[in-house]
């Protein structure tokens, strides 16, 4: 049980911290979103780096190395999770927080659909209603809007992918952050010297301050990423889906509350129509995961009476 609440309280953290990013990205400015992004991959891995440094743990290294199959999804994970990260960043700092904290309502309903599209999975019947549910959102978000919400489905369908790509990588998560940095920072540092030399960098040009947020914007990207690997491995996936609804709901609240984004009525219908799919899926998540620990329980139970009854 310490176990469990140790996993409860490194998921919570994580999912309140990324929650809480569209408050941090704003004092960024006026760095542009793709030399924010830069910064973030350059300094998550001297983070990352300097965890495994006192960690003392650097075996991995040559087993990755001699597994190319693991490298090259790694990699695509770096370029999927590149794309979420620069999408994010401009959402947050162009005005459309409450349209990001869509995506991340909408990831759990992308999930189900690739295990239908790619993993060949059946769904229950309220598992379709949920998706059926989330496109009726959709739609009516996109009449909203006068377009589709490409902010919230570019969220919700890459990060979607990088957990599909991570869960088939199937390597540690400080691991796996530390490859994706060094796929991300040659890219990612030619950027920033070309920013330099053309006079367009940011960087030691707005003050002693903004080149610390910059460099802590490395920070708080590894940190909540490692407190996630700790939470998984500890907590059981039922929770974790319910736990992952905490960062939108404090999305939507920086974007409503915070940055103080309209919302007319027939948005406030779109994201009803959401939440009520979101109802749905986790009501269905939770009656399976009960239903699959009674079966267990059954199951120990009958080869115990077998064991007894057997002279």
């Amino acid at each position: 049980m310490p176990d469990l609440r140790r996993g409860v309280f490194y998921g919570i953290a994580a999912y309140t911290m990324w929650g809480l990013f569209p408050l941090y990205w704003p004092l960024l400015k006026p760095s542009g979103a793709v030399e924010i992004l830069a910064h973030r991959m350059v300094w998550s891995l001297v983070v990352v780096a300097g965890v495994l440094a006192l960690r003392k743990h650097w075996s991995w290294i040559r087993q990755i190395a001699r597994q190319p199959a693991k490298l090259a999804l790694l990699t695509l994970a770096a370029i999927v999770v590149t794309v979420n990260w620069g999408t994010y960043i401009y959402a947050v700092n162009s005005g459309h927080v409450v349209e990001s904290a869509l995506g991340y309502f909408i990831n759990p309903l992308v999930n189900v659909l690739f295990g239908v599209v790619l993993l060949r999975e059946r769904l229950r019947p309220l598992q379709w209603a949920a998706v059926g549910f989330g496109a009726l959102a959709v739609l009516v978000l996109a009449l909203d809007y006068g377009r589709l919400p490409w902010v919230a489905l570019t969220l919700a369908f890459s990060f979607g992918l990088y957990g599909l790509i991570k869960k088939r990588a199937n390597v540690a998560a400080t691991e796996g952050l530390a490859v994706e940095s060094l796929v991300l920072l040659l890219p990612a540092l030619g950027y920033l010297v070309f920013l330099q030399t053309t006079g367009g960098a940011t960087f030691g040009q707005e003050g002693t301050g903004h080149a610390a947020l910059l460099v802590l914007a490395g920070i708080i990207s590894a940190v909540p990423l490692i407190c996630f690997g700790a939470s998984a491995i500890r907590v059981p996936l039922s929770t974790m889906g319910l736990l992952q609804y905490i960062a939108p709901v404090l999305q939507f609240g920086c974007g409503v509350l915070v940055a103080g984004e309209v919302m007319p009525a027939s948005r406030w219908i779109g994201f009803s129509i959401v939440w009520l799919a979101l109802a749905l899926f986790t009501y269905d998540s939770l009656r399976a995961a009960r239903k699959a620990a009674r079966s267990r329980r059954a199951a120990v139970r009958s080869r115990l009476e077998a064991a007894a009854e057997t002279p």
